[in-house]
């Protein structure tokens, strides 16, 4: 049935949208609250509200939220291809293949990096949500290259304000259709959820800041091979800021990608690869990093494009 509550609007909302507002106060996706509104199911001053009505100070707020779902279960697995690049006493750093998500989730049944360390026999950090337990940061299903995963507490704590204070060197290379103009530059243009499509992400403008800094590092007939430096991390950044920008990474279909030319390539995913991942060491405090080639795939394809 689900658990109401009520209560009046707390000042620091005050202007904020029904989907964001519930999303502070309660710890659900805007997503979910999005959910609730459209089934009439959040009310002000007892009127049904929208997810974009906008809430004020004092205002009584009702909702009805809904029961927690199961927790996902930790499964042990054997993930293909899953590489440990580096392995210590507090962290471990994985080169993780396509096809294979970051934590279990609901709705996802494919492999997972978390199974895949269990399975191997690794402990990680009990910090974080049960089935995010050492992930302090993820790349999407068709996205390849360098995890790092806390194994320890201190490096748990430790990751996770570096990656708040932007401190973390990550490093991608894309391969975008067309040539970039300029050839070198920054993208810093507000991302959140599609307002058509919620499971895309676009460019709004009362979306989070996000920062991408790109530079060519070769341009070909058709596309552009990119080295990409993320200044700030959110979801499908750089496939969400290289769409709007008219030049979606090649087999991105999501965000636009030229079907054609995905299917000359032979490529399934989109061609992105975290190349590079540098922090402070959690344990040493000695700055360290690491590399990753680029997967069969993504080489395959890149020989097609820079042929003559």
């Amino acid at each position: 049935m689900g658990e109401h509550r009520s209560l009046p609007v707390p000042e620091g909302l005050e202007g904020e949208r029904v989907d964001a507002a519930l999303a502070r106060l309660f710890g659900i996706s805007r997503t979910k609250a999005a959910d609730l509104a459209a089934a009439g199911a959040v009310l002000l001053d007892g009127e049904i509200a929208g997810k974009s009505a906008r809430v004020l100070t004092g205002s009584w707020l009702e909702v009805t939220l809904p029961d927690p779902p199961a927790p996902a279960v930790m499964k042990a697995e054997t993930v293909d291809g899953l590489r440990i690049v580096h392995d210590d006493d507090d962290i471990v750093v994985v080169d993780k293949p396509v096809g294979v998500a970051a934590h279990p989730s609901p709705g996802w049944n494919g492999p997972s990096v978390i199974g895949g360390l269990a399975g191997a026999g690794y402990r990680i950090s009990t910090s974080g949500a049960e089935e995010r337990q050492g992930v302090v940061h993820r790349l999407d299903v068709g996205t390849t290259g360098l995890m790092v995963v806390a194994k320890s507490e201190r490096a748990y704590t430790s990751l996770k304000r570096q990656f708040k204070d932007r401190t973390v060197e990550k490093v991608y290379h894309a391969l975008v259709q067309g040539q970039m103009d300029p050839q070198r530059g920054t993208i810093d243009a507000p991302i959140d959820r599609h307002p058509q499509h919620e499971w895309r992400w676009a460019v709004v403008t009362d979306g989070k800041p996000s920062v991408t800094h790109y530079e060519t590092v070769d341009a070909f007939r058709h596309a552009s091979l990119l080295e990409v430096h993320l200044e700030t991390g959110r979801t499908h950044q750089i496939r969400v800021h290289m769409s709007a920008m008219k030049h979606p990474i090649v087999g991105d279909l999501t965000y636009g990608a030229d079907p054609v030319l995905a299917k000359r390539l032979a490529i399934l995913r989109q061609w992105l690869h975290a190349v590079k991942l540098g922090f402070e060491h959690p344990g040493t405090g000695q700055w360290v990093e690491f590399t990753s080639p680029y997967p069969a795939d993504l080489q395959r394809a890149l020989d097609l494009v820079s042929a003559p």
